[in-house]
C-alpha cells in the first residue's frame, strides 16, 4: 500500500475512528488473551477509558498529550497515544495497528511520531507497558531504543506480564 499517514487526531471522523479504534484494540486484547479477561477489564476501568473517550479533545489531545492516527490510502489502520505525565515525562499507550496493514512500518511509524513529539513538549523521558506476549511489539520498541525496567507501585508491576520500558530523550 502507498499514501501511508500519521497525523494528529482533531477532527470529528478522526475523533470517532480513534476511539473505535482504541475499543477495537481491547476486544484484539480480550481474543487474543481470554484467560486475561478480568486483568483486561481492571485496565479499563483502572484507566477510565470508557470516560476519557467522551471526551477525546480535553484526554488524549494537547495539552494533555497526542493521539495520532495512521492512515494508508486514505483508510484509518493504526492509532497511538502520547499521555504526558505530572513528572515532565510521558507515556507512549494504545498502540494498535490493524492486522491489514501489519508489516508496513506503520507501528514504528507511529512510535517515531509520539517520540518526536514528546522531544517537541520537552518531555524527558518516554515510558510504556506492554505484556510480555507482545512478541511483535517488544522488539520495535527496543529498536527504538526503549529499555526494560521496574516502576514501584504500578497495576500488575511485579506479576511478570507486563514489561516495563522507558526511554531517555
Amino acid at each position: 500500500m502507498s499514501g501511508i499517514r500519521i497525523d494528529k487526531v482533531r477532527d470529528g471522523t478522526q475523533i470517532a475512528t480513534f476511539s473505535a479504534m482504541v475499543w477495537e484494540f481491547i476486544d484484539v486484547m480480550r481474543e487474543r488473551y481470554p484467560e486475561m479477561l478480568q486483568e483486561i477489564d481492571e485496565y479499563v476501568a483502572h484507566h477510565k477509558i470508557r470516560e476519557s473517550l467522551e471526551n477525546v479533545r480535553e484526554n488524549y489531545c494537547s495539552p494533555s498529550g497526542e493521539a495520532f492516527i495512521g492512515t494508508t490510502d486514505g483508510f484509518p489502520v493504526g492509532i497511538c497515544l502520547l499521555r504526558k505525565e505530572d513528572d515532565g515525562g510521558g507515556e507512549l499507550n494504545r498502540m494498535y495497528v490493524r492486522p491489514s496493514a501489519r508489516g508496513l512500518g506503520m507501528g514504528r511509524m507511529l512510535a517515531r511520531a509520539v517520540i518526536e513529539e514528546a522531544r517537541a513538549e520537552g518531555l524527558h523521558t518516554l515510558r510504556l507497558g506492554a505484556l510480555y506476549r507482545h512478541t511483535e511489539a517488544l522488539p520495535l520498541y527496543e529498536s527504538l531504543g526503549f529499555v526494560r525496567h521496574f516502576p514501584e507501585g504500578e497495576l500488575h508491576a511485579g506479576d511478570g506480564r507486563v514489561v516495563h520500558m522507558k526511554l531517555e530523550l
